[in-house]
């Protein structure tokens, strides 16, 4: 059965297969369409009160019929039959309208986008002037013609005030020539053509809110500009607006939305990403609005996690993650899809697909937490193994891209991967440190043990399906607090982290701060710094500076620590 596209939650089974036998009609290929099929476009789009976009190649075969604006029902650019940057696509697109009025710019972006041959846009008759037929065959009041010229400010061409009867009459083979002629032999050729990429070009969205402050806004949006790169995206262009607070449908205001879409068709984005976590329900209006797919951040640095982690329990930990993110969010696509309904005419026997994915990832999420609790019994054995060997273990912690494991490697001379990205390294390292007593000249081993970095506002599955590792955290004797003081929002990032630690079980141990990358900071920052935090220690890893004044700080406070825990 062929597929129809678009927001189609609402319509009812009758109104599908109307739909689908649209895939049935064959057009002439030297006519844009023909009356029939016209009308019947027209009879659905009337019956169902929404936009119907089809599309239909050069041999007359409708290959795409979608429910929506020709802006929210795009091809995907790997099915569109011909890829040459020179020529139009081979695909016209003949879409409805309920108001009289030339394609909007989005519609026409789209049109470039794609390089369809042309776009029609058929105005559907009100019916309030009796002139609509019972049989459905005055249903269209005019067309709208649209098709790519070569100028770089407006790439379009609109005919309008089209009859339908004007409208078929037009040779398509003749105008599609001469557009491709008129195109090909201008210096500019076809417009707006981007080169192919494998990555995701993004447009991001920041709302500003009562109850987050203007520099609490930009560095977020800075933040998550870095994850967007770091999960292998390009932003393409950011869109902010000002609310009190979201809104409960879209996140954003009504005219928002459509500058967002006007926004991702100009930059060719096929992704939106929001500065904030949205329910599923929000990110489902806004798709069906815009048409293109939209995440929020949390699902971002799961991305993240997904492709950093490389050991057996974090790709077991990142899964868990995403399942439980994922549960909420499943959402029927279609009959197949739709869920168990509650009346007349809604219930049957046995479950619909959307209920059987939901039993299977539940019973995959019961085995993966089963999975984890064995690995937080794991490490508890090997941590109780070295508590009875008395070795002191310290916890590196500290915001994403602190430069922990970069320290870890110059302490321990171990092999940690590094790089100046948000979440490099994933899963924990340990390693022996060697202090050497200055006073008695004792060589002290201590275990460092470098952990996953926290950000702001660290997404609730993330926390929970890495609780094994965050013990690592909650079971050691000294936290080192690793602070990036080159950061401009440095003391956010020491407020975020601690938030994440106060969430944890008690730790019993000390925390001792040591602002890295000291070497890249001004001197009013450092006097800040040193005024708020009069015990901090003040190093540089990737220069070795203060690190011995590290290892003595470290043994002062595992000393006291043992004089406290001892008996009186």
């Amino acid at each position: 059965m062929e597929t129809i596209h678009g927001n189609i939650q609402s319509l009812k089974s009758s109104q599908i297969k109307k739909l689908q036998q649209l895939y049935e009609q064959r057009q002439p290929s030297h006519s844009l369409t023909t009356p029939e099929f016209a009308q019947a476009v027209a009879a659905i789009a009337t019956e169902i009160h929404q936009p119907i976009c089809s599309y239909i190649n050069r041999r007359g075969q409708v290959i795409r019929v979608a429910v929506g604006t020709p802006s929210q029902t795009q091809i995907p650019p790997e099915q569109i039959p011909r890829h040459s940057a020179e020529r139009l696509s081979g695909v016209r697109c003949i879409a409805t309208q309920f108001k009289s009025e030339p394609p909007d710019e989005a519609s026409l972006i789209a049109m470039v986008r794609q390089r369809l041959d042309a776009l029609v846009l058929l105005t559907l008759a009100d019916g309030k002037d009796g002139k609509r037929s019972k049989d459905n065959t005055n249903l269209v009041k005019e067309a709208f013609l649209a098709h790519i010229v070569p100028d770089e400010e407006k790439p379009w061409e609109v005919i309008s005030s089209l009859s339908l009867d004007n409208l078929i009459e037009q040779d398509f083979d003749d105008l599609v020539d001469e557009w491709e002629r008129d195109i090909s032999e201008s210096d500019l050729g076809m417009p707006f053509q981007d080169i192919v990429s494998d990555t995701d070009k993004v447009l991001l969205v920041g709302l500003k809110t009562d109850d987050i402050s203007q520099q609490r806004f930009e560095d977020g949006l800075q933040e998550l500009v870095r994850l967007v790169e770091t999960a292998g995206g390009t932003v393409g262009d950011i869109v902010q607006q000002k609310r009190s607070r979201p809104h409960p449908q879209t996140v954003v205001g009504q005219g928002k939305v459509e500058e967002i879409a006007l926004s991702a068709q100009k930059i060719g984005a096929n992704l939106i990403v929001f500065d904030r976590d949205i329910s599923p329900s929000q990110a489902r209006n806004l798709e069906n609005e815009i048409g293109i797919r939209v995440v929020d951040r949390t699902e971002v640095i799961l991305d993240i996690f997904a492709q950093r982690a490389q050991s057996q329990a974090g790709k077991l930990q990142v899964e868990l993650a995403q399942l439980e993110y994922m549960l909420p969010r499943l959402r029927g696509q279609g009959r197949e899809m739709s869920r168990l309904g509650g009346g007349i005419g809604t219930r049957g026997p046995g479950e619909t697909k959307l209920e059987t994915e939901r039993r299977a990832i539940q019973r995959r999420i019961a085995q993966l937490q089963q999975e984890v609790n064995q690995l937080q019994a794991h490490r508890a054995r090997i941590r109780q193994q070295r508590q009875q060997q008395e070795i002191p273990a310290v916890a590196l912690v500290g915001y994403t891209n602190a430069g922990k494991s970069t320290l870890l490697n110059v302490l321990t001379q171990a092999e940690v991967y590094v790089a100046d990205q948000l979440f490099a390294t994933l899963d924990p390292t340990t390693r022996k440190l060697v202090i050497v007593d200055p006073e008695t000249q004792e060589r002290r081993t201590v275990l460092l043990t470098d952990t996953v970095g926290f950000i702001h506002e660290l997404p609730p599955p993330l926390v929970d399906a890495f609780r094994a590792t965050l013990e690592e955290v909650t079971e050691a004797d000294i936290l080192l607090h690793v602070v990036d003081l080159s950061h401009p929002a440095w003391e956010n990032h020491i407020a975020s982290v601690e938030a994440v630690l106060a969430e944890m079980p008690a730790i019993s141990g000390p925390t001792l701060i040591a602002f890295n990358k000291v070497d890249k900071v001004d001197s009013e920052t450092l006097a800040l710094a040193k005024e708020k935090y009069p015990e901090a220690l003040f190093i540089s890893a990737t220069h070795q500076l203060g690190l011995d004044t590290l290892r003595q700080r470290l043994l002062q406070a595992i000393d006291q620590q043992v004089l406290q825990i001892q008996p009186s």
